[in-house]
């Protein structure tokens, strides 16, 4: 009998690499990928930013800062003492210069740019430079025009967003250095423009821009209060007018013109006006309300801190007072300015200001700046007419002196401030311009103003001459 023997089946001989080996491969081409990637992040790097560094290092030359004209702000090229005395007397704090004394510049903020250095051709002979949209002339025009008072004026042009004005004084000329640092006024090295400062009255604009939002501007202006010389909240607490024998029954726009605090004090105590409503208005204009944060401004690097206040309760002194631009509300000039673009567009919104209009690099290499756009809409465009209106019947009424025939819209603001114990008011004025070839918005602040003395009113009207002969 025949055996069938059953012949067992091979297997096939895998050629597969384990699958450890697998893994091992697919994270060396992940290693060998991180390291090219990280490479072209090193040359890039190396690249761009080599010239801030070499700057920083001081191995770098700098090139030089214009104003709109051609006019020299500041010169990394040759030694500022070829220049007129006190030609950068009025834009030290302002643009700066390669000495590090100041940081918060548009020369420290924009060294890589400044920077006569290029990572190709090591120290470069074309020279870097940066154009920008300050007017020198009116610049220094203003800024003589405030004599020895201290404060600071910024002003742009509300289509565009360009800065034409900014100073701040004290203020150091940087041409003479630092040798006499310890003995320069306090503020000598910042340019107050992007401070935060007691708003006093100005601040009523955006208590009226609040309750024109929430209620609506028909209501409003027909709302009417009494003022008699002062006024007891629900809390019992008094708001004195600064007019000893008060103002009588007022309307809204009366209340503005007069600038009278028991009328607003009872807008913000009135039940058709909630809280909510004008905490909700103020964050939405940039406002870091009862402790929260809110996004700062900066021109072209440039820092300028948030608006604060702080509202807990309508019916209390506290708040009351600080929707009249007292307490602890704090703002800086620049961002007054802004809302008063805003105001004067009539849109709620503003182009964001700026001040470097071009830059052309080492390798001549130029590029054209301008405005980062517009802000988002801070108020309705009904309440930036309504507002518009109010201002522009304020500034007839008040202002018509020093504005002459330009058709102009401003708030006035007496801002009580405790600085070291030591106690002064401060004069601030807001406002714009709504002629087509002349369209201004600008914030004047003169420190430690007493009576008799140089006004705001003045010098924004000087401003706007100034400006209207250069543009």
């Amino acid at each position: 009998m025949k055996r069938t023997v059953k012949s067992e089946k091979s297997t096939p001989l895998s050629v597969a690499a384990p699958a450890s080996v697998l893994r091992a491969g697919r994270m060396t081409w992940l290693l060998l990928l991180l390291f090219l990637g990280a490479l072209c992040y090193l040359t890039y790097t190396l690249v761009t930013e080599s010239p801030y560094y070499m700057a920083m290092s001081g191995k770098a030359g700098y090139g030089i800062v214009y104003d709109r004209k051609g006019d020299v702000l500041f010169d990394g090229t040759h030694p500022l003492s070829d220049y007129p005395a006190g030609h950068f007397a009025d834009v030290g704090n302002l643009i700066g210069d390669a000495g590090g004394q100041m940081s918060n510049t548009l020369v420290a903020r924009n060294r890589a740019d400044l920077a006569n250095y290029s990572f190709m051709k090591g120290n470069a002979q074309t020279t870097a430079n940066i154009r920008t949209t300050l007017l020198h002339s009116v610049n220094r025009k203003v800024f003589d025009a405030m004599g020895s008072k201290e404060g600071t004026v910024i002003a742009c042009n509300w289509k565009t967003g360009e800065i034409l004005v900014c100073f701040s004084k004290p203020c150091v000329d940087i041409a003479e250095g630092y040798g006499n640092i310890a003995s320069m006024p306090e503020g000598s090295l910042l340019c107050k423009a992007f401070y935060p400062t007691v708003p006093g009255s100005t601040q009523k604009v955006s208590t009226l821009i609040a309750a024109y939002e929430t209620c609506g501007a028909e209501s409003v202006n027909s709302l009417q209060f009494g003022c008699s010389g002062s006024w007891l909240n629900e809390n019992g607490q008094r708001i004195n007018c600064h007019k000893e024998e008060g103002h009588g029954i007022q309307t809204a726009a009366q209340a503005f013109r007069n600038s009278c605090n028991p009328y607003f004090a009872q807008l913000v105590q009135w039940e058709k006006l909630p809280l909510s409503r004008v905490l909700e208005v103020f964050s939405r204009m940039g406002y870091g309300v009862n402790g929260e944060s809110a996004q700062p401004l900066a021109v072209n690097g440039i820092k300028a801190s948030a608006a604060t206040l702080t509202l807990k309760d309508d019916g209390d002194f506290d708040t009351q007072w600080a929707c009249l631009g007292q307490g602890d509300t704090l703002i800086s000039p620049l961002q007054l300015m802004l809302w008063q673009a805003a105001i004067a567009n009539g849109s709620g919104s503003a182009w964001q200001p700026y001040l470097i209009s071009a830059k052309t690099d080492v390798n001549g290499n130029s590029v054209v700046c301008g405005t980062p756009g517009k802000t988002k809409e801070m108020f309705s465009a009904e309440t930036a007419a309504a507002v518009r209106a109010v201002m522009i019947e304020n500034a007839a009424a008040q202002y018509s002196t020093h504005f002459g025939s330009y058709t102009c819209g401003a708030k006035s603001g007496t801002a009580q401030v405790n600085d070291h114990g030591e106690e002064y008011e401060n004069a601030l004025l807001a406002g714009f311009c709504t002629d087509d070839d002349l369209p201004i918005a600008f914030c004047v602040v003169i420190e430690q103003r007493k009576a008799g003395e140089l006004t705001p009113a003045a010098l924004a009207g000087t401003l706007l001459r100034a400006l209207d002969e250069a543009m």
